[in-house]
């Protein structure tokens, strides 16, 4: 297939759209004619008597397989959505040793690779997801406004498509199967109590900074967590990396012991694994800069005490950047017929507005922004997506306020933040040398 033109508008939003139902509109189609074999929303028509009886099981990390999100979805589908939470390793480990308990992993590009490799996942056909041409060029491109997104580390494009939909190696460039269906992504940073720190942080290096002794914290998946190590290391100046999302042993090495070295000298109040974990540490005031994600730093502004997202795009030589990051559904290996169906509708829907608008609101990204749009008003969108200050107070997915009028997202705009991509979420080629030796930084 060649590769298809990805269309975007990033325009600011028209105000709320009508919350339609999909569960309804498959049922409307229904009863239009049961003969013809009418195709909806992009996938092969699911009788509501056949599909009421199908569960789908959807696995992984908290920030990304999200309750709320299965009940809506259950809601609009008609059929019964089940969200289960495992950490990265923990979610890895299920999806390779028992694969018929998973029917939509949640990957992330590295991830992506290793159930590719290991015959876990079926391609993705492209023609069967609507919206495919209205994602964004960093997924079918990789780039986004007219610049090369990043390839340190795995990004979303190299780890997105196969030639086949039993293939077992990831291919460049745009074909007929996808190893998953992005859902939510965004840049990583330093997240740091205002009210607790003297100036405001813009570079990776304070978070070795002595000044933090005993009141830092850094993230415990090793695979991130050594490249928010990294990004430190090099903007104190260590190291500069040839890549620092497959070093070289020398290069772990050289992160490690600099990290063991800080933990030794009593820098790190904490390591932590999920987003609840850094919220706590940050709401206490134990912890006042860290590794941190978005919707911790939201979860912190919905708790009342001061947060902020660490804009490290601003500094003036652009030497900077965030940690990008992208999760995508496979669809596992065992699914057929009818579950298989269902399974296409359920992708189909997070593209549909919904889970779009209701990620945004916790800080992260919808691949088909225009979807998203149609489910938030004018100023979420302004806000969330194009660094305009808030007209009116702005909440979290939950309802909570998180922002004043007139307050502007730290970073800015979804364009400032994703032309400063300094590397992504990977698995190194030196990957379990590198997890050895993060685990003498954790026993030091």
């Amino acid at each position: 297939m060649s590769e298809r033109g990805s269309k975007h508008d990033m325009s600011q939003g028209s105000g709320k759209a009508a919350r339609v139902s999909r569960r309804s509109l498959l049922k409307g189609a229904a009863a239009i004619g049961t003969a013809a074999g009418t195709s909806v929303i992009g996938a092969p028509m699911i009788w509501a008597q056949e599909i009421k009886d199908i569960t789908l099981t959807h696995i992984g990390v908290s920030y990304s397989v999200v309750q709320a999100i299965g009940d809506q979805a259950q809601k609009d589908l008609g059929f019964k959505v089940v969200m289960q939470n495992l950490d990265t390793s923990a979610a890895l480990t299920r999806f390779i040793t028992q694969p018929k308990s998973v029917d939509i992993p949640d990957l992330e590009g590295w991830q992506a690779k290793v159930a590719v490799a290991h015959g876990l996942v079926q391609g993705i056909e492209v023609k069967r997801i609507k919206e495919f041409d209205n994602m964004l060029p960093i997924f079918t491109k990789g780039e986004y406004e007219g610049k090369k997104v990043s390839r340190q580390g795995i990004s979303p494009y190299e780890a997105m498509y196969v030639e086949t939909k039993d293939a077992t190696k990831i291919v460049e460039g745009v074909h007929d199967y996808m190893t998953m269906l992005p859902q939510v992504y965004n840049c990583d940073s330093l997240g740091y109590r205002p009210d607790l720190v003297d100036h405001p942080v813009v570079q990776w290096k304070e978070l070795f900074d002595p000044k933090y002794k005993g009141k830092a914290a850094i993230l415990d998946v090793p695979n991130i967590g050594i490249m928010d190590a990294a990004l430190a290391c090099e903007s104190r100046g260590d190291i500069v990396y040839k890549n620092k999302g497959n070093m070289t042993r020398a290069e772990i090495d050289t992160t490690i012991n600099a990290l063991i070295a800080l933990k030794k000298a009593g820098q790190f109040r904490a390591t932590w694994t999920t987003f609840e974990q850094s919220v706590e540490l940050m709401a206490s005031g134990e912890v006042v800069l860290q590794s941190m994600w978005s919707p911790a730093v939201t979860a912190v502004l919905a708790k009342g005490i001061p947060c902020i997202y660490a804009p490290v795009n601003q500094r003036p030589d652009g030497k900077e950047g965030y940690r990008g990051w992208c999760n995508g559904m496979g669809l596992m290996k065992h699914l057929s017929g009818k579950k298989l169906d269902a399974a296409y509708e359920y992708l189909n829907w997070y593209y549909s507005g919904w889970q779009g608008a209701f990620v945004a609101r916790h800080g992260y990204y919808s691949p088909v922004p225009k979807t998203a749009e149609k489910f938030m008003d004018a100023n979420e969108y302004g806000y969330w997506y194009l660094g305009k200050p808030a007209a009116d107070v702005i909440k979290d997915p939950y309802g909570a306020p998180i922002a004043k009028p007139g307050a502007v997202r730290d970073g800015g705009s979804f364009i400032e933040r994703f032309t400063n991509i300094s590397c992504w979420n990977t698995v190194m080629d030196e990957n379990q040398y590198m997890i050895q030796r993060w685990n003498e930084f954790k026993a030091a």
